[in-house]
């Protein structure tokens, strides 16, 4: 007797092949960890309005792993992840970066929202709208 797989999304998405990952490596897991304990100044004010379903009802996770990568902030019921950009990301090569990262995320069917650490602390009300009304 053989075991199937009824789930049609893979929880962790996809690797670099293509295939499905159902389980993530212990390196990556306690990367995600590392960075829950670490969070900068601007996670760490988007989590308190997050946390709890306190957005509208919505479940977010923290530093979550999906395939090889890592998310600030994931909603699987909405398949919603929310990246905080610092300083960084303002290199060229970290924009190369991004910009694969993402695009081969929203392949994998996820909806994928960027926002500055400044305009999150600058005008917060403005960031969690557009997280509210992301679908």
């Amino acid at each position: 007797m053989s075991v199937h797989r009824i789930e049609t999304t893979c929880y962790h998405g996809m690797d670099a092949e293509n295939r499905p990952v159902w389980r993530l490596p212990d390196y990556i897991l306690q990367l995600c960890r590392d960075f829950r304990h670490q969070p900068t100044p601007a996670e760490q004010f988007l989590w308190e309005c997050l946390r709890a379903r306190r957005l509208n009802g919505l479940k977010f996770r923290r530093q979550h792993a999906i395939g090889r990568y890592i998310v600030d902030f994931y909603c699987h019921e909405r398949r919603l992840i929310v990246e905080l950009e610092g300083d960084v990301h303002s290199t060229s090569e970290q924009q190369v970066y991004d910009a694969m990262r993402f695009a081969d995320l929203e392949a994998q069917g996820y909806r994928v929202l960027r926002f500055r650490n400044e305009d999150l602390l600058r005008n917060p009300e403005a960031v969690l709208a557009c997280i509210a009304e992301a679908w």
